[in-house]
């Protein structure tokens, strides 16, 4: 008669060890698939500079650059800002290698953290993080290849030209509105909540009329001084203890 194995409970040595592991895997990883995707990036327009005689200079280069970071240079710093405490290190890099961050996977991984009750910047919040991103990446490849990549050109005939325009113009506030219901749902910090909605009013209906030429910066201001203001007005009182 064949015996039945049971697994063993791990001891918590053990489980520090596995846990210390998953994070030298999955950073050394996330660092060089980054490095890798870093570079296929700049391989195409580093190939037309060198090497087809375009004759494009250093100084087009750097004005073209300094066009693009003018406007996205607060994006490379407000995004990680933002991301990081509810995705955690190992779904940081996924997250970045895959993009469509704030309308598709930040939304998976509250979704499930609220399901399984993991709080974000734990333990249990960056593993569910990890495991929502997968399930979302793995859901859009499918449905890329199969709306898209089979029915793609027949599908849009079918829709009615007046439902297409309805949904460019309303599908991203949709998603962002939802995705800000389920943070304030999931986090559960009335006083930061507070302080975040007074300061995006703040900003959009009183600083952004008075000096419009700070548009592209908004997000940023808007970040930095709720995460300043809730740190000056924080609780003072002794933390809980933090869950694993």
């Amino acid at each position: 008669m064949s015996a039945t194995s049971i697994p063993t409970p791990i001891t918590a040595a053990e489980a520090e060890s596995d846990l210390a592991e998953f994070d030298r895997t999955t950073s050394r990883w996330g660092r060089l698939t980054m490095i890798a995707g870093l570079i296929l990036s700049v391989a195409g327009p580093l190939y037309l500079v060198f090497f087809t005689g375009l004759d494009i200079s250093a100084a087009q280069l750097w004005t073209a650059f300094a066009a693009v970071a003018a406007v996205f240079a607060i994006i490379w710093i407000v995004e990680p800002v933002t991301y990081f405490p509810i995705l955690g290190p190992a779904a940081m890099y996924q997250a970045f290698m895959i993009g469509n961050i704030s309308s598709k996977l930040l939304p998976s991984a509250l979704i499930a953290q609220t399901r399984i009750g993991a709080k974000p910047g734990t333990r249990r919040g960056d593993f569910a993080a990890v495991a929502a991103i997968c399930g979302a990446a793995a859901i859009h490849l499918v449905s890329l290849a199969l709306f898209v990549g089979v029915l793609g050109t027949w599908l849009i005939s079918i829709i009615p030209v007046e439902i297409i325009d309805v949904a460019r113009l309303y599908v991203l506030p949709s998603v962002l509105g939802a995705v800000i219901v389920q943070a304030i749902l999931t986090i559960k910090q009335l006083r930061i909540t507070i302080i975040a909605v007074a300061i995006a009013l703040l900003v959009q209906f009183v600083l952004l009329p008075l000096v419009p030429a700070i548009a592209f910066l908004t997000t940023g201001i808007a970040v930095i001084g709720t995460i300043v203001v809730s740190w000056l007005a924080r609780d003072r009182k002794p933390a809980a203890a933090v869950e694993n």
